[in-house]
This record gives structure tokens, C-alpha cells and sequence, in this order.
């Protein structure tokens, strides 16, 4: 039987009117913000547990959360040259769309096809000044979960300051009279940090690359093949560093003959902590960090080395404050695009605290096909669906050669067969095609 997706026409929601609330305010955008290009992102929340009207009820908080934080129903202003300036707080509102599925949730967790209509899309690659910053869908299944679309122009804010945002609006939907965390989406204060502009440049020229020839390809990584990395590479390796280190040495065999062809790992850091971002602040604080090494190397070294370098990339992150990236981000030579792996991890971001009123839901992309926004091949890790007896991850391997493309130096974790337990959360994986 086939799946149909019924949505409503989009509409737009604003907050209340109420005496004395005023729009016109200008957001200027801090050079974190400005280091990205206004490119969609998306991402699905995924709830198993019904609750009551979930299209009316999430429609409802929107409007609400929409009081405190403004810029979300604002219009960007761009530049003669088209770079993004400042978010204007218009009160136009957010694009948003009701839904239903003629399935059930299992059968969406199956069908990755279905992804594409559970969130809405900007009408051209690139986010235009005129378009909201905020499209949101919420599609109800035949079983009563539902989904929770949203895509959003990245220059409004990173996934940790949207994952605040759906927090307040899940507040909000479960009766709070206000979100617990009030939002801050300011660079007024004089210690909030600024970047080099020539960095800055630099960053956002990156991602005006095109979006090509994408195509995804699933595989599964097991628990135990992750903790035994962690028993071998010692306390201080965390899931990410095991996951990274075993996608950039297999996708690096799969793909890359030349041994001396560099084959740079690059992930992203979320920078609240670092430079101690006040409680709410909503807006971009993440940055990416390079991890260079040639080919052969990532191929044929033991696994823990790689974690190595990666834990020593991690603790070069503060060098992006202090000139602009380091070394290693001003003098790294690009290399062709269909080397570079990019690792971006959604978890422990709060996406997994949204909560609409029956408990969190997991996240995974959207498939708005905003993740090789700068031409390189892009994994995301997110929180896995909660309900699942397995969760499958989705990793570039070629399935013909994935035996030899295992990891080395993880004991006896070398079988492919051994990869099939299940995970801990999801890899999507956009790879750019072969020239």
C-alpha cells in the first residue's frame, strides 16, 4: 500500500497581538552568525506518543513562543553584495504546514523517501531576504505519533539554539505559562567575542558551493565495536571521538586510492561553553574544526591514532578565538572536494528535551538537502528514535569492499558481521558522486 502525506495549505502564524508589544527591532548578527551563508537547514523531531490535536496544540505554542523570540518571525537584511546584515523583527511570522500520513511510524522509520514530506522547503537553494526565517510542519500519523518538521535559515541560529527554541514552544503546548529559559539573541554585550573578518569571509565563501549530485547510502555500527574503541583508547574517548575516528578511516578506504592524497577530517563545535555564552543565547556559536592528515595515514593507522589526532583537534578548538582558526585553519590547503569528510553530531544539543506533553521525541535530518551546502560530504549523528529495537546508522561505505574498509586495531572487532547489533544513534550520510 502506498503512503500519502495530506497537508493543509501553509499559513502563517505570528505571535498574539498584545498592547504594548513592538516590532521594527533590529538584531545586528554576530561574526559567528556571519560565518554562515543563509543556507536551510532541517531537521525531524519524531514522537511515538500521541497527544491531543498536535497540529492545533504545537500551532498554538508556536504563536506564543513567537512573543519572546522575535527574530524567528523576522525577515533578514542582506547587503548590496547579498551578505546577510541583520535580522529586522517584522513580525511576519513562521511558514507553517498540518499533515497527515496514511502510515504508521514504523513504516516511516523504513522509508526514507518519506522524509522529504515531513518538512517544509525553501523554494530556491539559498534562503532569500523576503522568505521567513522559520518554516515548520507537524504531520500526525495513523498510529498517533507524530512528526515535527522544521527548516530554518542557518544565519538565524545553529541546531543548539533551535533545539531552545522547540523546547520553550514544548513548554508552551504542555500548559507553562513561560519557557524556563529566557531567550538572548543579542551581541550588545562587550565580551561577547568577534571574529577576524577575513575569517569570517573565509567561512562563509565555503558554503557557497552548490548542491549537486548528492546521494546517501546505509550501513550499521555496533555498540560493542564503539566500546571496545573506548576500552582501547583509554577515559578520555568519548562516543563521538570512537564514531568519527571509524567513518573517516572506512569512508577514507572506501574511497581514496592515493595515499598521499590528503583526506582532512572536519567536525563541529559547539563554542557556548568555551566562551561563556549567557544562559539563552539562541543564536550561531558553532564553529568547525580540521583534522589534516593524507590518506594512507587515516588508512592503515590503528584506529586509536586517529582518535588521537581528533582529541588533539579538540584541544586546538580555543585558537579559533584567539587568531581566527589557528594554524591549522589558515594554512590548510583545500583539497579536492570529494576528500574532505565533515562530522556534525546533534546530540547532547537538548534536541532530545523537546516535549510537546507526552515525552521527548528523537531527532534526525530532514533531508532539505542543506547538509553539503560547501560541496563535501557531510555526516550528522543524532539522538536515536526512542521505541526502536534498532536503530540503524547510516555510514558511506561501499557495501562490495566493506569487509576490508573495517577499522584497524579494535581487537577483534574486524567482521563484518559484527557490525550488525545496533546502535546508539543515527548517521546520515550525504556523499557528493564520484567525478
Amino acid at each position: 500500500m502506498s503512503i500519502v502525506v495530506s497537508k493543509s495549505s501553509p499559513v502563517v502564524v505570528t505571535g498574539p497581538s498584545e498592547p504594548g508589544m513592538a516590532t521594527g527591532g533590529i538584531i545586528n548578527l554576530s561574526s559567528f552568525d556571519k560565518c554562515f551563508a543563509p543556507v536551510p537547514v532541517g531537521l525531524l523531531l519524531i514522537f511515538d506518543q500521541p497527544i491531543n490535536e498536535p497540529v492545533e496544540t504545537i500551532k498554538k505554542a508556536l504563536s506564543q513562543a513567537l512573543v519572546l523570540y522575535q527574530p524567528m518571525a523576522g525577515r533578514l537584511v542582506t547587503g548590496p553584495d547579498g551578505e546577510p546584515i541583520h535580522i529586522l523583527c517584522t513580525g511576519e511570522g513562521v511558514l507553517f504546514v498540518g499533515a497527515s500520513a496514511s502510515c504508521a511510524l514504523d513504516q516511516f522509520t523504513t522509508s526514507p523517501l518519506l522524509a522529504g514530506d515531513l518538512a517544509p522547503r525553501y523554494p530556491a537553494e539559498y534562503c532569500r531576504a523576503y522568505d521567513a526565517m522559520l518554516l515548520m510542519q507537524v504531520t500526525e500519523f495513523a498510529c498517533g505519533g507524530f512528526v515535527v518538521g522544521v527548516t530554518w535559515n542557518h544565519v538565524l541560529a545553529d541546531a543548539a539554539g533551535m533545539a531552545q527554541f522547540l523546547q520553550a514552544v514544548g513548554e508552551l503546548a504542555r500548559g507553562m505559562a513561560a519557557p524556563s529559559v529566557l531567550p538572548v539573541r543579542s551581541e550588545a554585550d562587550p565580551t561577547f567575542p568577534r571574529l577576524p573578518p577575513p575569517f569570517v569571509t573565509a567561512m562563509r565563501s565555503r558554503m557557497r558551493v552548490g548542491m549537486e549530485e548528492m546521494a546517501s547510502i546505509d550501513v550499521t555500527i555496533s555498540w560493542s565495536l564503539i566500546s571496545c574503541i573506548k576500552a582501547e583508547c583509554g577515559d578520555d574517548c568519548t562516543v563521538f571521538d570512537a564514531v568519527a575516528a571509524v567513518l573517516w578511516q572506512c569512508r577514507t578506504r572506501a574511497v581514496i586510492s592515493n595515499p598521499d592524497t590528503p583526506a582532512p577530517l572536519l567536525f563541529s563545535s559547539n563554542m557556548r561553553g568555551l566562551v561563556r555564552a549567557k544562559r539563552g543565547y539562541y543564536g550561531n556559536f558553532v564553529m568547525g574544526q580540521p583534522v589534516q592528515a593524507q590518506s594512507g595515514m587515516v588508512a592503515n593507522s590503528d584506529i586509536k591514532n586517529l582518535v588521537k589526532l581528533i582529541r588533539l583537534a579538540k584541544e586546538k578548538i580555543p585558537d579559533i578565538l584567539t587568531n581566527g582558526g589557528g594554524g591549522d585553519q589558515q594554512q590548510q590547503v583545500a583539497p579536492p572536494k570529494y576528500n574532505k569528510l565533515v562530522v556534525t553530531s546533534l546530540r547532547n544539543l537538548g534536541l532530545s528535551a523537546v516535549d510537546f506533553g507526552r515525552g521527548g521525541g528523537g531527532a534526525g535530518d530532514a533531508g532539505t538537502g542543506t547538509s553539503g551546502a560547501d560541496g563535501h560530504e557531510h555526516l550528522h549523528l543524532v539522538p536515536a528514535m526512542q521505541g526502536q529495537g534498532r536503530r540503524q546508522c547510516r555510514v558511506p561505505l561501499r557495501q562490495a569492499g566493506a569487509r576490508r574498509c573495517l577499522p584497524t586495531g579494535v581487537g577483534r572487532h574486524t567482521d563484518a558481521h559484527e557490525l550488525a547489533p545496533a546502535c546508539t544513534f543515527l548517521v546520515h550520510a550525504h556523499l557528493p558522486v564520484p567525478p
